[in-house]
């Protein structure tokens, strides 16, 4: 066998043996679309409650100021998103005399999470918010604090065995299906409802990503029958999106769209077809970020995003935390809705989203 046979047989090996990692897609010829679900529904099957009804009195605002009640934001990482989920979390403590104890970054670590939340409990909190990275040792280290008397609001995961109204004063996040209704809607807007797409998911038991992935799939083969689902490729971690996305430009190199599920994965995503030298496949995504931001106004690939509204999420968790301090009831599960963003919004709906204007350099790649 000479060498370059050899080669070749090994680069195949190689092959074969990584795309199962990836869940190779399979076309299908005929998909009943009355399996998919077309609502939005909490982690334990709840109905979701619009942000908008969680409201205090003015006489809820006088008792609650009065109380000068404690505060602490437990965040599960550092980002775009996270910043303005603080920042509307902070106004809306301000503006109800609340004290902010507390804001901590556990870098994607449960671990990490686990001490914030103890050493954060020294401090005599009321109020924790915070997005609990394992359910479980999330829930032990927040049943700490609820054993304690703290009220506890969740942003999109539940913690094992917490029941709402006795452990959490309830979830608030995202539409999760209008967000995934809004990527399909915006791939099919692209592609004139005819073309080839390639679907990233979230190859994780995770509720807030699988029915955002769901409502994609589920909205393309119900709305736009011209356009094929050529390839679906699970992922699970972010650093693999760029490596993902060359193998699904070097087999479909005429695919006239990708969607991937979050922010850094489209990173991940555009970086592979710049190196491809491919200028025609549109990206297409959810939650704001700078640098595919800057792609979009520089004309590049990422030509759609879908995000939601952090700063009002923020302000919508302290507000659940303020009528629990009250001993109001709370919803379960309050979902706050989401935009739609390409290159001729992107600067209003920046603003609209994080609350922050749109950075200069990017501002100036638009001109």
């Amino acid at each position: 066998m000479n060498k370059v046979v050899k080669i070749l047989l090994a680069f195949l090996c190689v092959v074969f043996l990584v795309l199962p990692v990836y869940s190779q897609g399979v076309k299908e010829k005929t998909v009943d679309t009355e399996q998919y679900v077309y609502e939005t529904k909490g982690p334990s099957g709840e109905a979701p409650t619009d942000y908008s009804k969680v409201v205090l009195s003015d006489a809820d605002r006088v008792t609650v100021r009065n109380g000068k009640y404690k505060i602490a934001i437990l965040m599960h990482e550092s980002s775009d998103w996270v910043n303005a989920v603080i920042a509307g979390a902070r106004a809306m403590s301000q503006e109800l005399n609340m004290q902010v104890v507390a804001i901590t970054d556990a870098g994607q670590d449960p671990n990490t999470q686990r001490t914030d939340i103890e050493t954060t409990l020294a401090l005599n909190p009321d109020i924790i918010i915070t997005l609990v990275l394992d359910p479980v040792s999330g829930s032990v280290a927040l049943k700490q604090a609820v054993d304690k008397g703290v009220n506890v609001v969740l942003i999109s995961n539940l913690p094992s065995n917490f029941v709402h109204g006795k452990d959490y004063a309830g979830i608030v996040t995202d539409d999760l299906f209008q967000m995934g209704k809004s990527v399909a809607d915006m791939i099919g807007t692209y592609l004139n409802g005819k073309g080839e797409v390639a679907l990233m998911y979230h190859d994780a038991n995770y509720y807030v990503t699988n029915q955002r992935d769901q409502a994609v799939e589920a909205v393309l083969r119900r709305d736009y029958p011209g356009i094929k689902i050529v390839a679906k490729r699970g992922i699970v971690n972010a650093n693999d999106s760029e490596t993902l996305a060359s193998a699904i430009l070097t087999q479909y190199p005429a695919i006239n769209a990708i969607y991937a599920p979050w922010d850094v994965l489209a990173e991940g995503v555009v970086a592979a077809a710049r190196t491809a030298g491919n200028k025609n496949v549109g990206v297409f995504t959810i939650d704001l970020g700078a640098n595919n931001v800057m792609d979009m106004a520089k004309g590049g690939n990422l030509k759609g995003v879908v995000a939601d509204l952090p700063y009002v999420l923020g302000e919508t968790l302290v507000k659940m935390g303020a009528l629990s301090m009250l001993g109001k009831p709370t919803p379960a599960f309050v979902t706050v809705p989401a935009i739609s963003i390409t290159k001729s919004n992107v600067a209003e709906a920046w603003k609209q989203s994080l609350n922050r204007d749109l950075p200069q350099e990017i501002m100036q790649a638009l001109k």
